[in-house]
């Protein structure tokens, strides 16, 4: 066995010794820490596999935002599972050994690990990715010209249904709470610590730079909107943690956040339109400038990128204020 192989069943025994005992925890708040740890050596998987960009959303998404969205709302309930008596298990049970029986069974017609004759290769358009792109767009991340360019519109859907899943989330949570209706939930308060204080203001600088560089890297490296959105939501998250809602809210107003929710979809639908109006199809970057192709390509991507960031960012960041507010507000 290989060095990489090895590396590739350690993780995958850690992930099914992880999925098991999630299934067995009766207690929420450590299924929640496993999921992250499940999520956290997916995104190793990926890395290994050479999908940095994937990995990259795990890690954000999977590690970070989702496990915090998960603890504010097991804040709101019980920290336990209800007890299911063993007759109600079976039927669950079934559907999970077939289901899980069907899919092992269609393993059986993939193609081997690594294989240059799988179908996704011998595809014409594969060849028209990897090799017309860089005519096309001039832009070294393949993944950044196929999502914000060839695949434009269906990127454009994906950000629809991130705006629809946000405002019905946020509206199931109720509207958000004015900075002055919020209390501390106890007399704990993690700013009362001043190391905390003081890593985290720290800290804030650089994860908001590091967001806007995975922002405007994501033409050249790993990196895009919905990565670069989310980062910036986890910062305001660990702002909210450690100084409170009530300051949270007077760094990022809830009228700032309705409007960039809206904002971003609104540039992205904005910029398909300009590009109609000059004379193009639907997000046809080229006639942006007309006489540099690869110019109105790179402005293009650059303001879908950024529109992608902004509604993913006040999605995130507006959840988890609902989450909060709904714990501490009179």
């Amino acid at each position: 066995m290989t060095t990489f192989a090895l590396i590739h069943f350690v993780l995958l025994s850690i992930l099914t010794a992880t999925a098991v005992a999630i299934a067995r925890m009766r207690g929420l708040y450590g299924a929640t820490m496993l999921a992250a740890l499940f999520s956290l050596v997916t995104a190793c998987l990926f890395v290994l596999l050479d999908a940095v960009d994937v990995a990259f959303t795990e890690a954000a998404v999977g590690v970070g935002i989702s496990t915090v969205l998960l603890l504010g709302g097991l804040a709101l309930t019980r920290s336990r599972e209800a007890v299911t008596p063993r007759r109600r298990r079976l039927p669950g049970v079934v559907v999970v050994l077939l289901t899980g029986g069907v899919l092992a069974y269609a393993t059986l017609d993939l193609p081997e690990f690594g294989s240059t004759d799988s179908p996704v290769h011998r595809h014409p358009v594969t060849d028209t990715y990897l090799r017309q792109s860089q005519e096309d767009i001039g832009i070294p991340n393949t993944v950044t010209s196929v999502l914000a360019s060839y695949r434009g519109l269906d990127t454009l859907g994906e950000l629809v249904v991130v705006f629809t899943a946000g405002l019905a989330v946020l509206s199931l949570l109720g509207p958000l709470a004015r900075p002055e209706q919020v209390r501390p939930p106890s007399d704990f308060h993690l700013a009362d610590y001043r190391v905390i204080r003081v890593v985290t203001g720290t800290l804030m600088p650089f994860i908001l730079l590091f967001a806007l560089y995975v922002l405007f890297h994501g033409d050249y490296g790993p990196g895009g909107g919905f990565q670069a959105g989310v980062i910036f939501a986890s910062g305001f998250v660990l702002y909210g943690l450690v100084f409170g809602l009530d300051k949270a809210q007077q760094v990022v107003p809830r009228a700032a956040l309705w409007l960039l929710i809206s904002l971003g979809l609104l540039v992205y639908v904005g910029l398909g339109l300009t590009t109609m109006l000059l004379g193009g199809a639907f997000l046809d970057y080229d006639v942006l400038d007309p006489g540099h192709p690869e110019s109105g390509q790179h402005l293009g991507i650059l303001v879908v990128e950024t529109a992608i960031g902004i509604t993913v960012a006040a999605v995130m960041t507006t959840i988890f204020f609902s989450f909060a507010a709904r714990g501490v507000s009179q």
